[in-house]
């Protein structure tokens, strides 16, 4: 089966930065397409709240997206030869503590978690004050 594996997150103090790793690791995906065919996005969910997008990437490398909570202290990149996507963030901050998943989607780039095809199993940032 497909599996995407997040890693990179941890415990950190308010202005620190991170850089949170998404890799396909398991099996081709069934969707007929390979990785780097594939648009990939960050999505955090912090207790009692929505999955939020963060960041996304086309699978072309050439369209990124940040939300406005993070934009000028994110970057999300990929490098296909590896089949992995990163996201570097910088300047954490508390109300950045949440879990983050990395999802791939068969659209030009995914924006909502409904765009969405396969999911990780999530990576825990808990910023501290």
């Amino acid at each position: 089966q497909v599996e995407l594996v997040e890693s990179g997150g941890g415990l950190v103090q308010s202005g620190a930065s991170l850089t949170l790793s998404c890799a396909n690791r398991g099996r081709p995906l069934d969707s007929g397409r390979p990785f780097n065919l594939h648009a990939v996005a960050w999505f955090r969910q912090a207790p009692g709240k929505e999955r939020e997008l963060v960041a996304t990437i086309s699978y072309s490398n050439q369209i990124t997206h940040y939300s406005d909570s993070v934009r000028g202290r994110a970057s999300i990149s990929r490098d296909n030869s590896k089949n992995t996507v990163d996201l570097q963030m910088s300047n954490l901050q508390p109300e950045d503590t949440a879990v983050y998943y990395c999802g791939l989607g068969t659209t030009t780039i995914v924006l909502k978690p409904d765009a969405v095809k396969y999911w990780g199993q999530g990576t825990q940032v808990t910023v501290s004050s």
